[in-house]
């Protein structure tokens, strides 16, 4: 059976090519908004943190109705570290439109993306986005587009992709550069025209694979899949075949499928539909719901490793529970537990009761998990990230990643310096004849932890890198990315103009008067390499002397102010992130300043 009626269809690129401003526009001529209805800029990045950032954190479904043909679609994240979440679509989907930047082309995750779609036989439609640029470089950047398919052993007819040339931004597609164009029709037609439709047996047993999971505090858990063959019910009695080879009799309360932005109630739904299930407690991601009478589990996609880790602690400071509404152990576990549900590339080790091993793709991965847990209430400290290391037969591995940097010529030297230091192998250098050049090269992956800001303070901001996982290689031996120490507080109290004049003589200050302090707290970086103790609480004496100029007013330095990434890159192994609802604070492992000094003796 072909489901001429649906086109299950996922939008990759790399990160800022376009593809949620697509998506809006898409939505927008499909009639899914009405004529008067007010409609946010990146309407599907629906969180917080995606629409502060202006970046997809996670893949999501939605649907257009394009004459009487349902188009799913599914917008995916761009960053290497989200990648995750475009591996575990790729079985939702029958093809991919792949975004591509007219000026940019294809980047390093462009490679990344496209590599994962070809593996699982996805067909392409290549959209030349930006095309409305005075730079664009449309006919340059389809051959490159080629010799990715090429370098990627695309088969012939992945290789016979069809173009769209488009400018998302003002909502208009062409096929042909010359044409005129004034809305998305063409680029609708060649989906309906180059995407598979869905095809199955009916009649078949239910073979459901869930690809997605949602959470609701009403109804619990909601898996999204799509539905390989058979028909699914609300209210069936169903097999749950379970990744961990369990099968589990469960009972389908409710479904629903996709309409624009929403979902709506339905009774049943066939071959081909992607929809959402309620009312399975114990549902996961890559488990296959089947019928009672035909058990068959769909194997999934493979998910790449984790490559960094970070501990994840039940804070234990002074200010401990005077800021957030879950501070215990129970809290902390119950809800990494529930982010490993939906978060497939990321892995949680218990440590001990108090601390918790959190494994993901990159720092970014790791801090969106931090940050969001800080908006709902969460109170906890973490420590700084390391690489996942390997032993095997050949010795200690470590994972390394393929560098791609953009900087102006005149801060090269300072790059590759920088680099070499990080025990980064230059592979490419490629000038690109408008003062910019293009570097390549092979680095361990513990020598980008702290790297971008220094990256972007050596080139003055212009510079731009980009990263992606390379495998595993011989341990390539100590790297120090730290020249100072710290300035640690000396005792606990409120920080004051008078202690902080004197301080900023050692190093460059973290706080401002009337920040309360704690022992052990650090409050600024050493102009050392050794830590240093500072008393940022203390009061000028009072005396009944007064010589001239005294009264002056003391001037400070504004204090450098870390956001959560910074404080991440910055800590040192013995510190710790102590992260709450409405404070960001980095304090020592050990607060008291002698057993700190008997341990570093140790």
């Amino acid at each position: 059976m072909k489901r001429q009626d649906i086109r299950n269809v996922a939008i990759i690129a790399h990160v800022d090519h376009g593809k949620t401003t697509l998506v809006d526009q898409m939505l927008k001529q499909s009639g899914t908004f009405r004529s008067n209805e007010f409609v946010e800029e990146r309407v599907m990045d629906s969180n917080d943190l995606e629409r502060e950032r202006g970046i997809t954190i996670l893949s999501k479904n939605t649907s257009v109705m394009y004459g009487d043909v349902k188009i799913n679609i599914i917008d995916t994240p761009g960053h290497a570290d989200f990648g995750g979440e475009v591996e575990r679509i790729m079985k939702m989907v029958d093809g991919v439109l792949l975004l591509v930047d007219a000026k940019e082309g294809p980047m390093p995750q462009t490679r990344f993306v496209l590599q994962k779609a070809l593996k699982e036989g996805l067909k392409p439609i290549v959209v030349v986005n930006k095309i409305d640029r005075t730079d664009a470089r449309v006919e340059e950047v389809i051959d490159e587009v080629l010799d990715l398919f090429i370098a990627l052993e695309a088969d012939d007819d992945q290789l016979d992709f069809a173009a769209v040339y488009a400018s998302a931004k003002d909502g208009l597609a062409k096929l042909n550069q010359e044409d005129e164009a004034t809305d998305l029709r063409p680029l609708f037609e060649e989906i309906l025209k180059q995407i598979p439709c869905p095809e199955g047996d009916s009649e078949a047993g239910l073979q459901l694979l869930i690809s997605n999971i949602d959470y609701d505090k009403y109804i619990g858990r909601i898996g999204i899949g799509k539905i390989i063959r058979g028909t699914v019910k609300k209210n069936q009695m169903a097999v749950l075949a379970s990744t961990k080879g369990q099968n589990l009799n469960v009972k389908i309360s409710n479904l629903y499928s996709f309409q624009g932005l929403g979902r709506r109630d339905i009774e049943a739904a066939t071959v081909g539909e992607i929809v959402a299930i309620s009312g399975i407690a114990d549902i996961n991601i890559g488990d296959t719901i089947c019928s009672v009478d035909d058990v068959e589990a769909v194997p999934f996609v493979k998910i790449d490793e984790p490559t960094i880790s970070m501990n994840f602690l039940v804070n234990d400071s002074p200010f401990a529970g005077k800021e957030g509404s879950f501070v215990t152990s129970r809290h902390l576990k119950d809800r990494l537990d529930r982010e490993m549900l939906s978060n497939v590339a990321m892995k949680l080790e218990e440590i001990s009761s108090d601390c918790f091993k959190v494994m993901g793709r990159g720092e970014l991965h790791l801090s969106i998990l931090i940050e969001t847990m800080r908006r709902e209430g969460y109170e906890f400290a973490v420590s700084r990230p390391e690489v996942i290391l390997k032993k095997t037969e050949d010795g200690l591995m470590e994972p390394f990643e393929t560098l791609f940097v953009e900087v102006p010529e005149e801060n090269v030297s300072a790059v590759i310096e920088k680099l070499g230091q990080r025990k980064a192998e230059m592979l490419d250098m490629a000038p690109t004849g408008t003062g910019i050049v293009k570097l390549q090269f092979r680095i361990p992956a513990r020598g980008l932890i702290g790297y971008r800001s220094e990256f972007l303070t050596d080139t003055k901001g212009y510079g731009v890198f980009h990263h992606l996982f390379d495998g595993y290689d011989n341990y390539r031996g100590d790297i120090r990315v730290r020249a100072r120490g710290s300035l640690v507080a000396f005792e606990t109290g409120t920080a004051v103009a008078y202690g902080l004049y004197n301080a900023q003589e050692r190093g460059i200050m973290f706080i401002g008067p009337g920040t309360e302090v704690y022992e052990g707290m650090v409050v600024g970086e050493s102009a050392r390499l050794e830590d240093i103790a500072v008393n940022v609480c203390k009061r000028k004496q009072l005396t009944n002397v007064r010589a001239s100029g005294s009264d002056d007013a003391l001037k400070l330095v504004p204090p450098r102010i870390f956001s959560l990434e910074q404080s991440l890159e910055f800590i040192a192994d013995d510190e710790l992130v102590e992260v709450t609802p409405k404070n960001i604070r980095i304090r020592k492992k050990i607060l008291d300043k002698t057993t700190r000094e008997r341990a570093q003796r140790k």
